[in-house]
C-alpha cells in the first residue's frame, strides 16, 4: 500500500490568509499545508480519504486516472469542498463516494445538481455508496473498517485499511472503537494545535491517543499554523511520531 499526503492543514490552510506569524512566513515547504486529504494506492485500486477544496490543485501533479473510491469522513467543507472538481474523472465512469446517510443528506442539499436523477452535461458523475460505522465494506479486494470518532458532538468516521488507520478531526473516541485499531502498524491522527480546542485534539491529546493505540509509526495531520513550525515541533515528538507534510509519501 502506498499512501501520499495531499494536504495536512486545517480548514484555513497554512499560510492562513492575512497572517504574518512565524509559521505562515516560513520558507520551509513543509509548513505550507493544503486542506487535509490522502491518496492511497492498493491492490490496483486508487482510493482517497476526503475531497478537500484544494482537490484540483492536489491532483494536478498526477496523471488523470480512475478513482476507485473516495471515503468521506464528514460533511464539513474542508473535507468535501472538492466534490464538484471530480468532473474530469467521470471520463472513467461514475466515481463512488462512500459515506454515511447523514452525510449523504447534507451533500444532496448542498450540491443538488451533482446528485440529481437527470443531470445536465458537465457535472460530475457520482454514485453514493452508503456505509455505517458498525460494518466493514469492500472496494474490490480491499476491506475497509469504519471507526466512529467524535468531532465534539458530531459523530464522524475514521478508516482502517489493513495495517493503516486514518483519524482526522477527532476529539474523542470510545474504548470499543479503539479495539478496532489493535495491531495497526501506521496511524494517522489529527492534532490541530497545542492549546485546547472544543472540537479538535491538541498535540498532547493526539500523543495520548497514539500511546493508547500503540502503532509502530504515527503521523500527525490536520494542523493549523498555531501548532508551530514543522522543524521545531518534530524535535519535541517521540521517536516513532512524525509531522506529516504535503507530498509526503510512504509505503505501508
Amino acid at each position: 500500500m502506498k499512501v501520499r499526503f495531499l494536504g495536512t492543514g486545517t480548514s484555513t490552510g497554512v499560510p492562513q490568509i492575512g497572517c504574518r506569524c512565524e509559521v505562515c512566513n516560513s520558507a520551509d515547504p513543509r509548513d505550507r499545508r493544503l486542506r487535509t486529504s490522502v491518496r492511497i494506492e492498493i491492490d490496483d485500486k486508487m482510493l482517497m480519504i476526503d475531497c478537500s477544496p484544494d482537490f484540483r490543485q492536489q491532483m494536478l501533479p498526477f496523471p488523470l486516472e480512475k478513482i476507485d473510491g473516495i471515503l468521506l469522513t464528514h460533511e464539513h467543507y474542508d473535507h468535501v469542498g472538492g466534490i464538484d472538481d471530480l468532473r474530469p474523472f467521470s471520463v472513467f465512469g461514475p466515481v463512488d463516494l462512500y459515506m454515511e446517510q447523514r452525510l449523504e443528506k447534507a451533500l444532496r442539499e448542498r450540491l443538488p445538481y451533482c446528485f440529481a436523477e437527470y443531470k445536465y452535461s458537465g457535472v460530475p458523475n457520482l454514485i453514493v455508496r452508503r456505509i455505517s460505522a458498525d460494518k466493514d465494506f469492500q472496494i474490490g479486494t480491499v476491506t475497509v473498517t469504519p471507526i466512529r470518532v467524535m468531532h465534539y458532538s458530531l459523530p464522524i468516521l475514521g478508516f482502517r485499511i489493513r495495517n493503516f488507520a486514518y483519524l482526522t478531526d477527532i476529539k474523542t473516541m470510545e474504548e470499543t472503537e479503539l479495539k478496532k485499531l489493535e495491531d495497526v502498524d501506521t496511524l494517522v491522527v489529527s492534532a490541530l494545535r497545542k492549546t485546547e480546542h472544543i472540537s479538535h485534539q491538541t498535540l498532547d491529546q493526539a500523543l495520548k491517543i497514539i500511546d493508547k493505540i500503540k502503532p509502530k509509526t504515527a503521523y500527525l495531520t490536520h494542523m493549523s499554523h498555531e501548532i508551530g513550525t514543522h522543524a521545531k515541533v518534530e524535535e519535541e515528538l517521540p521517536s516513532h511520531v512524525f509531522l506529516a507534510y504535503d507530498g509526503l509519501e510512504m509505503s505501508v
